[in-house]
This record gives C-alpha cells, sequence and structure tokens, in this order.
C-alpha cells in the first residue's frame, strides 16, 4: 500500500430541506456572494427562488451569474473571475451539478491569479489559492462537491483539460435527494456511469496490498447498481435517490482511492469525445471503460477476474480466465444499457471519422501518457477508440 494522507475538509449537509441553510452557510465565508447556476432548471423549480431568500435572510448580498453548459466553458469562467472582481466578491454558491461546481471552482482559483487561468489546466501553472466554495448539490454524478479537481473546457480548440488542488475542495455541500427527482433519466443514468467509473479508475492499480480497499470499491458499485435500477424503475423513490446521491459523494471525495493510485487514462480518453461532441460525460464513460478494459485486461488478469467475479457474480472459468473477463465485460455492458446509456460510438451516434484526431490529442501528440495501470500513448488510445465503434 501507497502512503497517503486523507484529508477532507468538505462539511455535507444532507437530507431533506437543506438547501434552505446556503445562506446561513455561506454568509461564514462572505457577505457578498457569486450566485453561479447553469441554464434554467434551478429558475423553473423554484430553486433559485428558495436560494435567493435563504441568502437575504442570512444578510448575504449576492451577484448572479448562470449559464453553465455541461462541460463548462473556459469563456464563462473567464467572465466570472472579471465579475467577481468588479464587484468585490468574497465567495461562490455553485446552485447544481458538477459542471456548475467544477466552473465556480474554476472562477475561485483563477480570481488570486494574475495570469490565465487556463494556465492550470494546461500544466503551465499551478493554483496556490482560492476562494471559498459552497454547494448546493441537485445532481449526483461528478463528485466536485467534495473533490479538489475542476474539469474545463476550452473552446478554442475543443480542449478539455482538468487541475486540482486540496484547497479546492468546497467548504460545504448542502445535498437534498428530493432535488434529484425531476433530472431527466438519462441525465440520472449518466451519473451512475460517471460514479461507477470514478471507483474503478480507482480499482484498477498495480499496487497488491489494498484488499481492505478493495472491497470497499467492490461494495460501492454493487450498492449503485442496485439502487439505480430502483431509481430507474421510480425517479421518486427517496431512498434510492438519497443512496445514489451520498455514493457519488464517496466515489470521488479520495477516500476509496487511498494507498492505492488511480489511472484516470478513461476519463482522459473520454475527455476528448465530450469535447468535440459535447457528450454527456458518463455516457461517453460507457462507451470508453469497456473498451479499456478490452485493451488492458491481460495486465492484470488476476485483479479483472476477481473484480468481475466479485461484482457481477461471473463465475470463474479455472481453465481460461479470460472468459471471465469477457463475460464480465459484457456484463457491465450490459448493465449501462439497462439504464439507458449507449456503449458504443456508433449506439451514440457518435462520428468515428475523427478518431485519429482525439488520440493525438489525448496524447498531446504522443508525448505523453494516460494512465498508470497501463501507460497509453497514441497508438494505444487509437486502438481504444476503435475497441468503441461498434
Amino acid at each position: 500500500m501507497l502512503n497517503f494522507t486523507f484529508s477532507n475538509e468538505t462539511k455535507i449537509v444532507f437530507g431533506r430541506g437543506v438547501q434552505t441553510q446556503a445562506g446561513q452557510d455561506i454568509s461564514q465565508w462572505g457577505k457578498k456572494v457569486l450566485l453561479h447556476y447553469g441554464e434554467g432548471h434551478i429558475v423553473r423549480s423554484g430553486l433559485k427562488d428558495e436560494i435567493i431568500e435563504s441568502l437575504i435572510a442570512a444578510g448575504v448580498d449576492y451577484v448572479e451569474l448562470g449559464g453553465v453548459k455541461p462541460n463548462p466553458r473556459l469563456s464563462l469562467v473567464n467572465e466570472g473571475i472579471e465579475l467577481v472582481r468588479k464587484e468585490n466578491i468574497e465567495a461562490i454558491l455553485a446552485v447544481g451539478g458538477g459542471s456548475v461546481i467544477d466552473s465556480a471552482k474554476s472562477i475561485a482559483v483563477g480570481v488570486p491569479y494574475d495570469g490565465d487561468v487556463w494556465d492550470f489546466f494546461s500544466g503551465k501553472n499551478q493554483p496556490q489559492s482560492s476562494l471559498p466554495v459552497g454547494v448546493v448539490l441537485t445532481i449526483p454524478a461528478a463528485g466536485s462537491e467534495s473533490s479538489p479537481g475542476a474539469v474545463l473546457t476550452n473552446e478554442d480548440g475543443w480542449l478539455k483539460r482538468s487541475c486540482g488542488a486540496s484547497f479546492m475542495r468546497p467548504k460545504f455541500a448542502l445535498m437534498n435527494p428530493e432535488l434529484t427527482f425531476s433530472l431527466p433519466l438519462y441525465a440520472t443514468a449518466c451519473g451512475i456511469a460517471d460514479m461507477i467509473a470514478h471507483i474503478m479508475e480507482r480499482y484498477f492499480t498495480n499496487e497488491k496490498e489494498v484488499g481492505f480497499s478493495d472491497h470497499l470499491c467492490e461494495g460501492a458499485i454493487r450498492g449503485i447498481m442496485q439502487e439505480a435500477l430502483k431509481v430507474i424503475n421510480d425517479p421518486h423513490d427517496y431512498g434510492a435517490r438519497a443512496n445514489i446521491m451520498w455514493a457519488g459523494t464517496l466515489a470521488h471525495n479520495d477516500l476509496l482511492g487511498m494507498g492505492r493510485g488511480g489511472d484516470w487514462a478513461s476519463h482522459d480518453i473520454e475527455h476528448e469525445l465530450s469535447a468535440l461532441y459535447d457528450v454527456a460525460h458518463g455516457a461517453g464513460l460507457a462507451i470508453i471503460f469497456p473498451a479499456w478494459m478490452k485493451y488492458v485486461y491481460k495486465h492484470d488478469i488476476e485483479r479483472f477476474v476477481q473484480f468481475f467475479v466479485r461484482i457481477f457474480g461471473v463465475e470463474q472459468d479455472f481453465y481460461n480466465p479470460e472468459n471471465t473477463i469477457l463475460e464480465g465485460i459484457g456484463r457491465l455492458e450490459d448493465f449501462f444499457r439497462r439504464i439507458g446509456l449507449p456503449t458504443t460510438l456508433e449506439t451514440a451516434q457518435i462520428p468515428t471519422d475523427r478518431l485519429e484526431e482525439m488520440a493525438k490529442k489525448a496524447s498531446n501528440n504522443d508525448t505523453h501518457k494516460l494512465g498508470s495501470f497501463v501507460p497509453l500513448g497514441e497508438k494505444a488510445i487509437l486502438e481504444i477508440y476503435k475497441l468503441a465503434k461498434d
């Protein structure tokens, strides 16, 4: 097991009605805040009015910036940085899912920085400080409500990249499962795939002495799959929604990855899909992760067999363990299809004429390897895209 330090300062407030304390909680971090949100759902649902009422009651002044898109854009982040500086804003309240939270985090690290915030995402520099960010979560998926990272898309070249620092974790996250009742089933399914992928990125590690956290990861995935089917059958099942929401946080707050070392190649490979074609991140992962498995499983057959036997109940073929793995990959794809997600580029209606371009961008013209379980260059990445075609 690798040495590690685990520290997560995000305060989680979970349950019915907790969004009404947004003003009280953000007031501890600033008396003038940026209210940051997406493209209209919080307005239509009445949540925005509820949040504003809470801010006013707590004596918190606010400035609004809406319009965050899925796969959040650098242009809006730059607009937010200018607005925060102009208005002398002290903290940011993100109301939404991972895209809104990542946009808020990006603004928060960009405000105290003299240069271009994209420097942090391109690897030219590292963030050194951040405005405080609070969250009212409406979409369980990315786990950004208590993670130390953010993902941003630069429209110039359609590059989707990430950055992270421990101080980027939100100060608090208010999580009411009832706010997810109105989510479209497709958005719910994409969130489920995202959180499962977060765990799988940590599960496939070259560290050997991680048996305890293996079981944590396996149990978490089994639990997510069980609750996912309940949610798809009844979107107003509070218990299932609550379990899914909490699972999304635990999948990406770093607890499950301690001592292991994560891979993250599948995420980076998928980022090229969502950057170019604006695919929902979870849907892209449902396509890319099985293809990645097909390409790398021979690197550690024992670990893949363990994964599919313990989680999917595949009968172990001791004479030909590859049969166990391929059956397991098929069952993973079947689960994604059961919850309404595509598992190939063809079924997602994604063109396949730019695979070489995506492989070049992902690998920075074959100068950068993706992943640690099996480091992947341009040629390997291209093969994974080809495996994902149909």
